[in-house]
């Protein structure tokens, strides 16, 4: 291995091409926006995340390179966006096969290309070997593929690229066994390689687990709702029972990740995917039910005018930057269908303005509202309880332990 070209450096393929340039790897990161090369180049980071301004520093250290050029080598990591066309609920695999085209441009007989993003099942079959056997490449002699699909979440990438168990989907062992050994460089847990269907297959099933499971507490939360009974409360007795663990419900589902991938089953399996589809169902429908909580909040207090409502909270989940499929985005896009204009937003860690009446400082926004709706349970709510203890308050989130706070 001469060195690893990391293509796509955005949330999941610039901390990877740091991990191996901190273990001692060459790496060059690649990606065609010219502006966040630019950044990287400057010594910028282009997005926040716990532990990642000293591991840049490491691997700026180590001789991590930026470019906007595929580079010639004999490994290739590919982690590029991998969206769902929302018709038809199927994968977009446009970013994926660009990159493969783009690699096999450049890249040196024999090389490795691994794909990390997620994809669904069958996806490097249907759309990335023909693009190989076009070029009139021989696959598994002058091109090797793989798929290593990533497996972290904002907030912890760095202990979980550590510390989180790995898949190497290979067509030829020796290959799969060479990558596993690439990615010991710095994961510490259990490495299987396996076949890249079973791959493919794994990373969505994991995650549309987790969306089932999300799903059952939603629902729970607005059955709950309609008898006026208390959801956490009966959570928290039934998981008393040894071989039970319901999670705790929310505003909705957000992220690159649980809310986009069981899709991926949906739109190739339409027939076969009844329980997967309701759960996507009930966990897209509840920005909606939030709405109409806030709904019921203004006609008991008599309150008209939505501007004097605030969102707290634009990132999908706690303590980070990511508003990839955000619930309040969802939430946002729903007010609008219902031409609700002119509420307020706000969130600590998003310091671009991407939304109408998002504001930048937290005491302007509370002062500005009557209804707080927590969508997010960021620490830094936690930390400022004293500050909005006087408003009325939808929790989404169950953070808030004084009296008379309206919940899901």
């Amino acid at each position: 291995m001469s060195f690893i070209n990391v293509i796509g450096q955005g949330y999941i393929g610039l901390p990877t091409a740091l991990m191996f340039a901190k273990g001692g790897v060459k790496v060059v990161g690649t990606d065609y926006n010219e502006k966040l090369i630019q950044s990287l180049q400057n010594g910028k980071l282009t997005f926040e995340e716990e532990g990642l301004d000293e591991l840049f520093k490491e691997a700026v250290t180590n001789g991590i390179e930026f470019s906007t050029e595929y580079q010639k080598t004999d490994t290739y990591i590919i982690s590029v966006p991998t969206p769902y066309i929302k018709n038809s609920k199927k994968l977009d695999p446009t970013y994926v096969i660009s990159a493969a085209h783009s690699v096999l441009e450049v890249c040196e007989k024999g090389a490795i290309l691994i794909i990390e993003s997620t994809v669904s099942p069958g996806t490097i079959d249907k759309y990335v070997r023909p693009e190989i056997e076009k070029k009139g490449y021989v696959l598994g002699e002058d091109v090797h593929l793989v798929h290593a699909p990533e497996r972290i979440i904002p907030g912890n990438m760095i202990y979980e690229l550590e510390h989180n168990s790995r898949t190497i989907g290979a067509d030829e062992l020796e290959v799969g066994q060479k990558v596993k050994d690439l990615y010991s460089i710095f994961c510490k847990s259990e490495i299987v390689v396996t076949d890249i269907r079973s791959a493919e297959m794994s990373k969505v099933v994991e995650n549309t687990y987790r969306d089932i499971n999300i799903a059952f507490a939603n629902e729970l939360a607005k059955i709950c709702r309609t008898d006026n009974m208390d959801v956490y409360e009966i959570i928290r007795i039934a998981n008393m029972h040894p071989r039970v663990n319901i999670l705790q419900p929310g505003p909705g589902v957000g992220g690159h990740c649980i809310s986009v991938d069981p899709w991926f089953l949906v739109g190739d399996y339409p027939d076969l995917t009844n329980l997967i589809l309701t759960a996507r169902k009930i966990n897209d429908s509840m920005p909606k039910h939030v709405l109409s909580r806030i709904r019921s909040i203004m006609r008991e207090h008599d309150i008209h005018d939505i501007s004097k409502v605030g969102l707290y909270g634009l990132a999908y989940k706690e303590n980070v930057d990511d508003t990839r499929e955000s619930p309040t985005l969802q939430l946002l896009e729903r007010m609008d269908e219902h031409l609700a204009f002119g509420v307020k937003v706000f969130d600590p860690f998003v310091k671009t303005r991407i939304v109408d009446h998002q504001f930048m400082n937290f005491e302007d926004f509370v002062n500005e509202i009557e209804i707080l709706v927590i969508m997010v349970g960021h620490d830094h709510i936690k930390n400022n309880m004293e500050i909005i203890k006087d408003k009325l308050i939808l929790d989404t989130k169950n953070i808030c332990t004084f009296d008379g706070v309206y919940k899901l």
